[in-house]
């Protein structure tokens, strides 16, 4: 009789051992949710400072490993603590997409270069020593988060990302077949193997349905591409290689072992940058009240309590501040696995960790990072979709927690419609001060945030 491999219940607890040949696939599925989300703001704001490529093409690597590193680094003390420092909870950080907006507004003002990186990091150290600051005092400050203003924050969080993952599943915004047959049946096909080992399978095969997903992936990549054509004609005339073929020289060609520079890039201070980067720390924190919110809610069915969100919130912090020392954008929670975890339940801290430490050796051996990098888009999307879709789940339980009367009802529809809506059509704020462009342009995130924290101030409380 064939004997069922089971997942251990502490994988359902957050404190606890977990046999390592099960904690680190679990962990590992975190990888391969954020990689790709993790390296994509670099690869952004380098291509606008024009340090992509060229006399800057070794510097944008190093920036990479780095940003790999100091993920790892700063989810570990996300996950365990120093101090004050760290929530304890299943939370994985990685480098924020929130700042692209601001940081390419910063970069067009600054004229690019070096310089202007330099002047991002700069911003980037004394917010993220803000944010830090701004969590020791998140416990008089929770009022004004209750549970209809931190699940309005979540469910437009997973709003925002859903568009990512149809992106993703399309075979991502720049690829040139870009919603091809090819794209769309790849991701297509993970999307089913995920479903299928979800709720076909039982026990570990279960919970690990995400990386089951992935590896399916793969081999499905490597059999397109080895009976199917690898290249496609623009309507130019230009010949491409199509975004689902797995790049293995990309593996080959990297090192085994580097180690990380400190400090790649000069720090500048400039005034240019630091104002308006402070304003978007400070819905950054927002944001992570909502996202470990979000993770409780989704992978306990409790709220957070006061010292995990203030914890998570000056990690949040110092670990950005920590990151632009090794030249690496602010590092926040990252909302795509809270995804996986309101999805899988999985909330154990030792498996988490394992992820955590698997981005550490990506840091330091460039060819483990590279083996990940090559995943296809659409890959990812097939399981994006997914994931985000289990963050706007676990918003609306969380404004559900207390009764839907008037007053929540409008802080809910007020935030979603106005806030939100403003942000997904930016040109609304096209004849706005460039201030106001700057913060609430970027994502539905950071209006609907403000919408709903006003709201809740302002609004008379029900009988």
């Amino acid at each position: 009789m064939k004997k069922e491999i089971k997942l251990n219940e502490e994988a359902f607890q957050l404190e606890g051992k977990m046999p390592l040949s099960q904690a680190f696939p679990l962990g590992l599925q975190h990888v391969l949710a954020m990689f790709v989300g993790n390296l994509t703001p670099l690869l952004i704001i380098t291509g606008t400072c024009g340090i992509a490529s060229g006399e800057f093409a070794d510097l944008q690597l190093s920036l990479l490993q780095n940003a790999m590193l100091v993920a790892g680094i700063v989810t570990l003390v996300q996950l365990f603590s120093i101090g004050p420092v760290g929530g304890r909870v299943p939370i994985v950080m990685g480098t924020s997409s929130g700042f692209i907006g601001v940081f390419n507004s910063v970069a067009a003002s600054m004229g690019g270069g070096v310089l202007a990186y330099g002047a991002i990091m700069g911003a980037s150290i004394i917010g993220g020593i803000f944010e830090g600051v701004l969590g020791f005092f998140l416990k008089p400050l929770r009022r004004f988060f209750p549970s209809v203003v931190t699940g309005t924050v979540v469910l437009s969080i997973g709003l925002s990302l859903i568009s990512v993952g149809i992106n993703s599943f399309g075979g991502g915004n720049n690829a040139k077949d870009f919603g091809s047959m090819e794209n769309l049946f790849l991701a297509i096909f993970v999307l089913v193997m995920i479903l299928f080992f979800k709720h076909f399978t039982k026990g570990f095969l279960s919970f690990s349905a995400i990386l089951c997903g992935i590896i399916c992936g793969y081999i499905a990549a490597m059999i397109m591409g080895a009976v199917l054509p690898t290249t496609g004609v623009t309507a130019d005339g230009v010949e491409f290689t199509k975004s689902w073929v797995l790049n293995w020289s990309k593996v080959a060609d990297a090192a085994w072992f580097e180690i990380p520079k400190l400090l790649p890039v000069k720090p500048v201070f400039d005034v240019r940058a630091i104002v308006p980067v402070m304003i978007m720390f400070i819905v950054t924190a927002v944001e992570t009240v909502g996202d470990i919110s979000g993770v409780m809610e989704g992978g306990l069915g409790r709220e957070a309590t006061d010292k995990e969100l203030s914890g998570g919130v000056i990690c949040d912090g110092l670990g950005s501040s920590f990151a632009a020392l090794f030249g690496v954008l602010p590092n926040t929670s990252f909302s795509q696995n809270v995804g996986l975890v309101a999805m899988t339940k999985v909330v154990n801290l030792y498996a988490l960790s394992t992820g955590a430490v698997f981005l550490i050796l990506c840091g330091l051996c460039p060819k483990l990072g590279a083996l990940v990098s090559i995943m296809p888009q659409a890959v990812l999307g097939g399981a994006a979709v997914m994931m985000f879709s289990s963050i706007v789940v676990s918003g609306i339980q969380l404004i559900t927690k207390t009764p839907l009367n008037g007053r929540n009802l409008s802080i809910v529809s007020v935030a979603l419609g106005v806030g939100y809506g403003m942000g997904a059509n930016t040109g609304i704020l096209s004849h706005t001060p460039q201030a106001i462009q700057l913060v609430f342009g970027g994502s539905g995130i950071v209006p609907a945030a403000v919408v709903a924290i006003l709201l809740n101030i302002l609004l008379p409380q029900e009988e």
